[in-house]
């Protein structure tokens, strides 16, 4: 056989080395699963041998992907190949994108802990105009340097146990040229099963959706994909497609975000402000966590939860998403997350409203306030096309308070004195007003200022201390904003942009993972209450503060007017790793766009342990309501039908 040996030398020694890959992929999975075991429950043997079975069809076609230049280079049926130089530059073909893709897949094992899902596409538009990036990842370099130690240790085994193919003296150039023809012919074939992940015509090109059939919670997806498949197969995609649950008229008399003019609404010029907070989780709240730690839980929020008993307050409340470019279009426009970020869509150049764009067709004065860099996030761009034509950044804060040392090093200027420049620079505005801010401080790498080190309670997570912190910043907001002459003409908004850093079992579920406050508070109104019925929503917010206002216009949001709506017609929609949520009366329901995969008492079973499928009459109706939500979304994101024309 040695004689024959150039037949194969190479197929062999491509194979080596893609297994060599698989192996490293397999690590870097167990690596994550180390990583985030706190986040998935009831990993057993069985559960996590089918999960690992569909992570190698996974893994095979994100190992096809990245090798393809790799694997042609090594069969392509030419006799040149046995030179030592193109081996060379085949090896640097090998290592480069493959060492890149183990690095990724380190990189989410840390990031998934922020979003509950693996990182793709949209991450590049995401963050392109952030100038900070490098020093955020120089800083978790550092603190997870054990992984960084592990990415070296991955790219060195790569490179020396590489397989090299011994160079061979071809004896039979004919024959040589028939047997790598036919071999690369087969490996063509092998790789187009590989990357769809099947062979057959009825398979269709896996996406991530598919991994929800190897698991039995939308989380452990995370488990299943690998982060340059997520990538990879997100590149491109169109990120709204019209399912055809329902013709037109159906589809209205199930669910419509059209919200009409009530005939006897009667508008009253309150100013609105509202707050988004960074990463305020339910959690984090004493007043919305009675029940722990048999009564005695504190939480971190002391001043919030004094507020909350002032406001209108909701016991289960939701984020419509797990990244800060959801919650500002949630918040302030009723717009959910589907898919991908709407911001990182071609959906946003559609026409939209919010709440300040609404408002000012009353004649309001509306602006947005984030003290990071102007431009960080796309916040300017998406503030300034919903109709918060008047922006105030970093650049504006700066502007106003020359030399300043407020900004934290990271991503702007801290929360205590960007709030006390808010409430100074709201006395300026010409009443009513419409303004929102986003606070900034409670975000990774969770500092405080030097002052403020040790003061506030730091708990079993580094985030703590920073909500202590902007909790604090947020009281002495209102002590200054209490103050002022506005101030009892003005209707507070208060809630979360996301969740972050759970500690408890039951803030980790596919539930409590989106679980935030959501409080409305007027001063001196009547305005009160703690509803422990009703579910809230962020994209309630728009209905509710333009039905508190008697608003008298159209407009679009998804969403209801807390106020009005019944409380067990209201209802919470998110979307998490491929799979839509409906959580409306006792119930949450997952649906992956074409059957519904699980039903849970969530508000007692707070785990989601016991699947109820098939068991709850509600079921039916909850489908069709939640297939009417995303017919409706995915309608109006295509055909730009977010206003009222």
């Amino acid at each position: 056989m040695h004689r024959y040996r150039s037949l194969y030398n190479t197929t062999l020694s491509l194979i080596r080395n893609l297994l060599l890959v698989m192996g490293c992929f397999i690590l870097c999975r167990l690596v994550f699963i180390a990583e985030n075991y706190s986040l998935f429950t009831d990993l057993s043997v069985g559960r996590l041998w089918k999960m690992f079975q569909g992570g190698f069809v996974f893994d095979t076609s994100a190992i096809l992907y990245t090798n393809i230049l790799y694997i042609v280079f090594m069969l392509i049926p030419l006799h040149y190949k046995q030179g030592k130089t193109y081996q060379l530059v085949a090896k640097w073909f090998f290592f480069i994108p493959n060492l890149l893709a183990v690095i990724m897949n380190l990189m989410d094992t840390v990031y998934f802990q922020y979003t509950s899902r693996r990182t793709t596409a949209s991450v590049f538009s995401e963050f392109k105009h952030e100038n900070n990036i490098s020093g955020i990842i120089g800083t978790e370099l550092l603190n997870h340097w054990y992984l960084t130690i592990l990415a070296i240790l991955i790219g060195v085994a790569l490179f020396k146990l590489y397989a090299v193919p011994k160079k061979e003296k071809i004896t039979h150039i004919p024959l040589y040229y028939t047997v790598h023809l036919l071999t690369f012919a087969l490996s063509i074939y092998l790789c187009i099963g590989g990357m769809r992940g099947g062979f057959t015509g009825m398979v269709r090109p896996i996406t991530i959706s598919n991994a929800n059939q190897y698991v039995d919670r939308p989380i452990e997806t995370g488990i299943v994909l690998n982060t340059p498949f997520s990538i990879y197969r997100t590149f491109g995609k169109k990120a709204f497609v019209v399912p055809t649950y329902f013709e037109s008229r159906e589809l209205e008399a199930h669910y419509s975000p059209l919200h009409q003019k009530a005939d006897s609404a009667k508008f009253r010029p309150l100013n609105v402000v509202v707050l988004i907070l960074e990463s305020f989780s339910k959690e984090n709240s004493g007043f919305l966590n009675q029940e722990l730690d048999k009564g005695t839980y504190k939480g971190y929020t002391p001043f919030l939860d004094s507020l909350m008993t002032q406001g209108l307050t909701f016991k289960y409340a939701f984020a419509n998403g797990k990244k800060s470019i959801d919650g500002m279009p949630s918040v302030l426009s009723g717009i959910p997350m589907f898919v991908e970020p709407f911001f990182l869509t071609p959906a946003s150049l559609n026409n939209i409203s919010s709440i300040g764009g609404e408002l000012r067709k009353k004649g309001y004065y509306t602006a947005f306030f984030h003290g990071a860099d102007n431009g960080s996030m796309g916040f300017e761009a998406y503030a300034r096309s919903a109709g918060y034509t008047n922006y105030y950044g970093r650049t504006e804060y700066n502007a106003a308070y020359p030399g300043n040392r407020d900004f934290d090093g990271h991503w702007g200027i801290w929360d205590e004195p960007f709030l006390q420049y808010f409430a100074q620079t709201l006395s300026s505005f010409k009443e009513p007003f419409a303004t929102a801010l986003f606070t900034l401080s409670s975000h990774h790498p969770f500092a405080v200022p030097e002052k403020y080190k040790g003061v506030f309670p730091k708990g079993n997570r580094e985030i703590r201390q920073c909500i202590g912190y902007s909790d604090h910043a947020l009281k002495e907001f209102f002590a200054t904003a209490s103050k002022e002459p506005w101030f009892h003409r003005t209707l507070f908004v208060l809630t979360a942009d996301h969740t972050n850093s759970p500690e408890r079992a039951e803030y980790e579920t596919e539930c409590g993972t989106f679980a935030v406050p959501v409080v409305f508070y007027h001063p001196g109104s009547s305005l009160r209450g703690f509803h422990k019925e009703a579910i809230a929503q962020q994209i309630d917010i728009m209905p509710t503060v333009l039905s508190y206002l008697g608003y008298d216009k159209p407009y679009v949001a998804f969403g209801c007017d807390l106020l009005s709506t019944p409380p067990q017609e209201t209802y919470a929609v998110n979307y998490i790793n491929g799979v839509y949520q409906l959580i409306k009366g006792d119930y949450l329901l997952q649906f992956d766009g074409q059957k519904s995969v699980g039903l849970y008492a969530f508000k007692t079973d707070l785990l989601l342990k016991q699947n109820l499928l098939g068991k709850v009459t509600v079921q039916k109706e909850m489908e069709d309501f939640l297939k009417a939500i995303i017919q409706q979304y995915m309608t109006r994101m295509t055909e730009n039908q977010l206003v009222v024309k």
